[in-house]
């Protein structure tokens, strides 16, 4: 039982075990050597090393690229090397999202090991002087942890779609809070990971909003993804994170870094040092 355990489960990476993915010779990415391997049957789109992997097509656009890689995607589903298709499109940079230079389908770019990034936003109630945090419960449906407790609102940030409109459309869809109110979150901070999966790597920054809700707030949710709603105190939310996995792996960060952030983790925890730069990790893309 404890706070850290999370932290770490979201850092499990051994460079070993990869190889790097650049574009024009920079990296952007890092690959599974197995998943490498597959791309050599592209040959006049990837050059594939021992070492590396490099996209070919030298002076094509980032538009240019991301059509002939997406070709590439398309063939690898039918070949059930990669999954499926999401349909959003995320962007490869080594730096920060105005400095992409490919585009991918956020489904496939853990195993091309590229940065994601994401907005997760917890929203809390005050009643009597007692602060309760909303908790959605994800659907049994859901790809990724079904069933398993998430932020009030939380979701992938798409190439080319700003912050505040990404976090108004999934707060409207996720939790039922109108543009007005989603408004009215305050960006916090981010969290990052590097999490090794089945499929690759997650190099992933999520920023972080907190929304004091009014006490009569009820959230509904309008596309299907979050099962129902439940307002939690503080403090068993933390007997929750604490003692068991019922939070979707990342979210388990996201509701620390508030409990740190709001005074209910502190300096005297035994885990706080760790936690406190645990959280915040250079990613290795």
């Amino acid at each position: 039982m404890s706070f850290l355990r999370h932290v770490k489960a979201c850092n499990q990476f051994s460079v070993i075990d990869f190889i790097p993915f650049r574009v024009d010779g920079v990296r952007v990415g890092m690959m599974r050597t197995a998943f490498s391997e597959q791309l050599a049957h592209w040959p006049d789109v990837f050059q594939v090393g021992g070492d590396a992997v490099d996209l070919l097509l030298p002076g094509a656009t980032v538009a240019e690229r991301s059509f002939v890689v997406a070709g590439v995607l398309s063939d690898l589903v039918e070949q059930k090397i990669i999954t499926h298709l999401h349909g959003e499109q995320y962007i490869a940079t080594s730096g920060t999202r105005g400095q992409g230079v490919l585009l991918l389908d956020r489904a496939a770019a853990p195993y091309f090991g590229i940065r994601a990034f994401g907005q997760h936003m917890n929203g809390y109630v005050r009643e009597n002087g007692d602060l309760k945090l909303w908790l959605g419960r994800r659907s049994d449906d859901r790809i990724h942890f079904p069933g398993c407790l998430d932020n009030l609102v939380a979701g992938g940030l798409p190439a080319n779609v700003g912050l505040q409109e990404n976090l108004a459309k999934e707060c409207w869809e996720e939790a039922g809070i109108a543009p007005d109110v989603a408004s009215q979150a305050q960006a916090v901070g981010a969290i990052t990971y590097n999490l090794a999966t089945e499929k690759g790597l997650k190099p992933d920054t999520l920023y972080c909003y907190d929304l004091e809700l009014p006490a009569g707030f009820q959230p509904r949710c309008t596309d299907g993804e979050v099962a129902g709603f439940e307002l939690v105190p503080i403090q068993d939310v933390m007997k929750i994170v604490f003692e068991s996995d019922q939070f979707k792996l990342n979210c388990n960060l996201v509701v620390i870094d508030f409990f740190i952030r709001h005074g209910y983790l502190g300096p005297d925890h035994d885990e706080y040092h760790d936690l406190t730069t645990g959280l915040h990790p250079s990613l290795v893309v």
